[in-house]
């Protein structure tokens, strides 16, 4: 189960890189790489921090799916576009997820629960990070302007939590997904922003 909703994440992680690939007029090789960094990056980053095997070369459906997302993309990216608000809830559940399996793994390897909740959210944003650098953008991490890190970084102290009270296993994980995926929605519904600082304005 744990696998099938880590591939639904990465699906649409993918998505969303394949997309930014079509906006910068990549071809479909670029597009594949955005892809597979926005999907695949987080976790790999995570997994070579913790000096073990990464997640993403266990399977070959960790290499699949970004490409299935991409092929997709490729074709029918204009009917993608249209059914963005969807994915947007997908990809909110994948950040959920993402984060809280991230920051379990790092418990798991015995680090402190700060230094866990930093690789938690690095789990649930590094790949977007990768895939902003590649494609010649600023990373949204640096403003989030979507509220995107927030909900990450609570969703993951609330795994670190959970774990210290020594609640483990799928209920403690789904429990931390489901905040920061509710944070993420509700950031999107209200227009959620993180401050800027005191006496500078923004734009969207």
């Amino acid at each position: 189960m744990n696998q099938v909703l880590d591939l639904v994440g990465i699906f649409v992680f993918a998505l969303s890189g394949a997309l930014v690939g079509v906006r910068r007029r990549l071809d479909v090789v670029g597009m594949a790489v955005l892809a597979s960094m926005t999907a695949l990056g987080g976790g790999i980053l995570r997994d070579l921090i913790l000096n073990v095997q990464p997640t993403a070369f266990s399977s070959v459906g960790y290499v699949l799916t970004p490409l299935a997302a991409t092929v997709i993309v490729f074709f029918w990216h204009p009917q993608v576009e249209r059914v963005m608000p969807v994915v947007n809830v997908f990809d909110a559940a994948g950040l959920g997820l993402f984060c809280a399996v991230g920051t379990e793994k790092a418990m798991d390897h015995g680090l402190s629960p700060l230094h866990a909740v930093l690789l938690g959210v690095t789990t649930a944003v590094g790949g977007g990070v990768l895939r902003d650098m590649l494609a010649g953008q600023i990373p949204t991490l640096l403003y989030d302007r979507q509220f995107y890190a927030v909900p990450a970084m609570l969703g993951s102290a609330a795994m670190a939590v959970l774990y210290i009270l020594d609640l483990h296993g799928w209920p403690a994980t789904l429990a931390a997904a489901v905040l920061a995926f509710g944070l993420r929605i509700a950031a999107v519904r209200f227009r959620l922003q993180a401050p800027l600082a005191r006496g500078v304005t923004g734009q969207e």
